[in-house]
C-alpha cells in the first residue's frame, strides 16, 4: 500500500496552545511557546512521519485584529495557510466560551469545504471531566467536525487519539518529505525563534512584542563540534534597549545563556552565541525592515 500524506493547518485564537500541541505531537520542540499571546509570528512547519502516514503541520499565528504591518502579515499568513491545506486542526480551550475568531474559522471551513478536527486543549485545567460534555456540545454546534478530541498539550492526554484522527484525513500519494524531516525551517530561523522565546519569557509584555531577532551568522568551526552564532535583537526604543541589556549586561547574558542551552539541545552540538541589541524605531510598520527579517513583501498589501 502506498504511503499517505496530509497537510494540516493548526489554527485558533492567540494563547490556546497551538504551538505546544504541535511540539507534543512531534515529540520535539520546534515552535516557541510562552504565556504571552501572539508568540507565533510566522508559519512554522512540522513534519510527523509515523506508520505509513506523514502529517505535515503548519502552525499559524493566533488570529487577532491587525494593528500594524507585522500584524497584517500574520493575518495573511493564517488565511493563506487555511486555503492551501488538506485539513485544519482548530484548537480551543476547554474552559473558554466561543469567540468571534472561532466563528470566523467555522465560516471559512464551510466556504472552503475543508475537513476539520476540533482539539479541545488544556483539559488538565478541568477537574471534573463531566464538565467537558457541554463544552464539546457548544463547540460542535459551530461546524460538522470530522472529530472532536479533548486533549492536553501539558500532560499528553488525548494526543495519540488526536494523531489517529488526523491520520484518517490523509490520502495516498507518497511522502512529501524524507522520513527523518522534522521541519522545513532554516537553522537561522530556528535559532532566532529560540532567542525570541527567551525575550518573551524574561521580559515584560510590551518589550518582547516590540522586539525581533535576526541571526546574522551561523558557521560551524572546522574540526570542532561548535557553531559560532551571531544574532541581533532589534527593539523600538532606547529605553527598551537598556532593559534588554540589563544592569551590567545581566539580562542580555541571561537571555543568551538560556537560548544557548536550547539551541545546543536542538542542534546537538556546542553553540558559541553572541548577541547585540539595536534600536529600529517603529520597525513593525517599516516594510523594508520586515522584509529583511523574513516577512514576505507580498503580505503587506492593504
Amino acid at each position: 500500500m502506498e504511503n499517505k500524506t496530509a497537510f494540516i493547518a493548526i489554527v485558533g485564537r492567540p494563547n490556546v496552545g497551538k504551538s505546544s500541541l504541535l511540539n507534543k505531537m512531534l515529540g520535539q520542540k520546534i515552535a516557541i511557546v510562552s504565556s504571552k499571546p501572539q508568540t507565533t509570528r510566522t508559519r512554522i512547519m512540522g513534519v510527523l512521519t509515523e506508520y505509513d502516514t506523514q502529517l505535515v503541520f503548519i502552525d499559524t499565528p493566533g488570529l487577532h485584529k491587525p494593528r500594524n504591518s507585522l500584524d497584517k502579515y500574520m493575518l495573511r499568513s493564517v488565511n493563506e495557510s487555511v486555503a492551501g491545506v488538506d485539513a485544519c486542526l482548530l484548537v480551543v480551550e476547554a474552559n473558554a466560551d466561543i469567540t468571534e475568531g472561532e466563528k470566523m474559522f467555522a465560516e471559512k471551513f464551510t466556504t472552503l469545504g475543508i475537513p476539520a478536527v476540533l482539539a479541545i486543549n488544556k483539559t488538565d485545567m478541568i477537574k471534573d471531566k463531566q464538565n467537558l460534555a457541554p463544552v464539546i456540545a457548544n463547540f460542535s454546534s459551530l461546524y460538522d467536525f470530522s472529530a472532536v478530541v479533548p486533549c492536553s498539550a501539558q500532560t499528553g492526554d488525548g494526543i495519540d487519539a488526536l494523531k489517529s484522527e488526523l491520520r484518517a484525513l490523509s490520502s495516498e500519494g507518497g511522502y512529501m518529505f524524507d522520513e527523518d524531516t522534522l521541519t522545513d525551517q532554516p537553522e537561522r530561523v530556528i535559532a532566532a525563534e529560540i532567542i525570541r522565546e527567551k525575550l518573551l519569557r524574561l521580559l515584560d509584555k510590551e518589550i518582547p512584542h516590540g522586539s525581533a531577532v535576526f541571526v546574522e551568522r551561523m558557521k560551524e568551526r572546522e574540526n570542532a563540534d561548535i557553531i559560532d552564532t551571531d544574532a541581533v535583537i532589534y527593539c523600538e526604543k532606547d529605553s527598551h534597549k537598556g532593559i534588554i541589556i540589563g544592569k551590567g549586561g545581566a539580562m542580555l547574558k541571561k537571555i543568551g545563556s538560556y537560548a544557548r542551552q536550547d539551541m545546543e539541545k536542538f542542534f546537538g552540538c556546542k553553540i558559541n552565541l553572541k548577541l547585540w541589541v539595536k534600536v529600529k524605531e517603529d520597525w513593525r510598520n517599516r516594510e523594508g525592515i520586515l522584509r529583511s527579517l523574513g516577512y514576505d513583501e507580498s503580505n503587506f498589501d492593504n
